[in-house]
């Protein structure tokens, strides 16, 4: 079933599927420059940096430039905010029902090494942006009227959900067509696969101590299983492993760098990547609140992410509301 035929089946919403049909068009766009590598020079680092301080490469910018003109042509966005600008881009069209804040190359360090990258995408409501100018992105995930990633590997792919179960479509590379190939993921509840930076293991609260702990010993401790670990250095690919096959993905608050104790953007990586998530039965929460509660206060404001397998964010909540009654375990 084509990505179009799917989205007059399961949504009444016109504009949302004229918005994500351009989201499809970007992700088509992206995936040809991803494809061409150094033969295009966009796989080449740049001297300036993004908000976050990161180095830019040509692909980040190639990438925004790429799914801001789409989503301006769609004629139903009011803005963008994205990871590569300071502040929100707005149209012309300031009356329109949707905003979307947008990291339009997750992963781009990959690129380096021929890794899998991708593009995530969350749809809010229109709420006054002509009034409230940035403000108005500052809605919390659970506001999203649709999420979706795109993941560029040996087959690009878009992961969307409208709210209505998350759904994984394929790009027919001969007629650019997005094809439904899974309908209504479910992430399995138990699981004995984790994926995180183990490098900052030294810099994590204790209940993430304890955590982790308990997994690598594996059989001989209390968990009474081995558990495998995985870390690709990209959210889309992390997440898309645990849609398919489950898991957790864990990006915990760390003291390593405490103006960015939690490291992921909550507005463009934490939120949709949440809700695709949860859509799929799989939960998501900074360490004791779900994700999708929060109320931003900022368009870049950074929050630690614990998403995935139902049983283990459980556990993960239990064990940092524990610590939260026993600060002494902190010292």
């Amino acid at each position: 079933m084509q990505l179009e035929v799917f989205l007059e089946k399961v949504s009444v919403n016109h504009g949302l599927n004229v918005l994500v049909s351009h989201l499809a068009q970007a992700g088509i766009e992206i995936a040809a420059l991803i494809r061409q590598g150094a033969l295009q020079g966009v796989t080449e680092k740049m001297t300036s940096t993004n908000v976050q301080g990161e180095t830019q490469m040509k692909l980040d910018i190639r990438s925004h430039e790429l799914a801001v003109a789409q989503l301006r042509a769609s004629a139903v966005v009011a803005g963008v905010l994205s990871e590569e600008e300071d502040h929100p881009v707005l149209f012309e069209t300031l009356d329109a029902p949707f905003l979307v804040s947008m990291d339009p190359l997750d992963g781009s360090s990959n690129l380096a090494i021929n890794g899998v990258v991708g593009s995530i995408f969350s749809v809010l409501p229109n709420i006054g942006v002509s009034t409230l100018g940035e403000q108005a992105f500052l809605q919390p995930g659970q506001d999203q009227r649709a999420a979706a990633y795109l993941m560029y590997g040996p087959a690009t792919l878009m992961v969307l959900t409208l709210g209505q179960g998350t759904h994984v479509f394929t790009l027919d590379h001969d007629s650019n067509t997005f094809m439904l190939t899974q309908q209504t993921v479910q992430i399995a509840e138990e699981t004995s696969e984790f994926a995180i930076n183990a490098s900052n293991q030294r810099y994590w609260a204790p209940a993430m101590q304890r955590y982790i702990n308990e997994c690598l010993q594996g059989a001989d401790g209390l968990r009474g299983r081995d558990f495998n670990m995985r870390w690709c250095a990209s959210m889309v690919m992390d997440v898309h492993r645990i849609l398919t096959r489950g898991g957790v993905f864990l990006y915990p608050h760390d003291c390593k760098q405490p103006v960015r104790a939690g490291r992921l953007r909550l507005l463009y990586e934490a939120n949709p990547m949440s809700l695709l998530v949860s859509q799929a039965g799989g939960e998501s929460i900074d360490g004791k609140q779900p994700i999708l509660a929060i109320q931003p206060d900022s368009c870049h404001q950074r929050v630690p992410v614990l998403l995935g397998a139902k049983q283990e964010i459980q556990r993960l909540r239990e064990y940092h509301w524990q610590d939260s009654d026993h600060p002494q375990a902190t010292d």
